[in-house]
């Protein structure tokens, strides 16, 4: 069964995937269909006649013709008379690999940076000139999380996260470690070289959407949280949540920025465009220890 990283990829291909079918399946003598007109201004006739509502009428606003393109390429790697396959995404190893992206695209920047892996990864970090390591930890739950980065730090550049959780310091497990303790264990460490065993942000999800021909990204947001979704709109269809937080978009980290700022960051984002966010009694309370710290400081670059 096929994944998508967006509901209106499931449609469309889900809408090539049915008309590929049926045209493949017809067999002499042909059925009996009404002639198809030329479009206006003249040009060639649709390769495939059309068998569903357009897709305005459906509520998805995506670009004219991309469903038409997307069935050359279903019916390329359809030999006759087989189910209907694409081939792999992504690069390999990573769950995108296997996903369906007629509108996002199969190699959409976003998508990739933002992905949170299954599994626990190494991170290997270092401290700077000052004995520093770049973040900070809180724990949640009895587990430790990291809930501040700063920008250009060895933790930075080591790929660590807000909201990743981690496991193991230097070998030793830290669930029910206190936030003291953790960061303890850390300043104690030595500088060369701390190993760390990560989760990728298990209290966060990612969600796929097309921005309209406006622009607009379909939801309201004030200080960063998520507080109305607009009807119709790829963001409702796709299931953002009120009562969650901005976290990501494209991957970039948003955390502490300006309602404008992040506005910015979406008018500057392409039209498939994906956002993290964290549960609001989650992130409150990851981020209540830093509300006074700088947070011009935290690592709003693009991982």
């Amino acid at each position: 069964m096929s994944l998508y990283p967006s509901l209106e990829d499931m449609t469309v291909d889900k809408l090539a995937r049915a008309q590929v079918s049926n045209t493949q399946s017809a067999s002499a003598p042909p059925p009996i269909a009404a002639p198809i007109a030329a479009p206006v201004g003249g040009g060639k006739p649709p390769a495939y006649p059309t068998m569903y509502p357009s897709l305005g009428d459906m509520g998805l606003d995506v670009p004219s013709g991309l469903v038409e393109g997307h069935m050359r390429a279903v019916a390329q790697y359809a030999p006759q008379g087989q189910a209907v396959a694409l081939p792999a995404r992504a690069t390999a190893g990573s769950q995108l690999a296997t996903m369906v992206a007629p509108v996002s695209g199969s190699q959409e920047v976003g998508i990739m940076r933002s992905e949170i892996k299954q599994g626990i990864r190494e991170v290997v970090i270092c401290k700077d000139t000052k004995g520093k390591c770049g973040l900070a930890v809180k724990s949640i739950n009895k587990g430790v999380f990291v809930g501040f980065v700063y920008r250009d730090s060895p933790a930075k550049m080591a790929g660590l996260r807000f909201g990743d959780q981690i496991l193991q310091i230097n070998g030793a497990t830290v669930a029910g470690f206190s936030t003291d303790k953790a960061t303890k264990v850390l300043q104690k460490a030595a500088p060369e070289r701390i190993v760390l065993a990560v989760r990728d942000r298990p209290f966060e999800r990612t969600i796929t959407m097309q921005k309209d021909s406006a622009n607009h990204i379909g939801f309201l947001f004030k200080k960063g949280k998520i507080e109305q979704i607009v009807k119709d709109t790829s963001a409702a269809r796709n299931g953002i949540l009120i009562d969650h937080y901005l976290v990501e978009v494209n991957g970039q980290n948003v955390v502490g920025l300006s309602d404008d700022q992040i506005e910015k960051v979406f008018i500057a984002a392409p039209r498939t465009t994906t956002i993290t966010f964290m549960p609001a009694f989650v992130y409150e309370h990851m981020v209540k220890k830093y509300v006074n710290m700088a947070f011009v400081q935290l690592g709003n670059a693009l991982p």
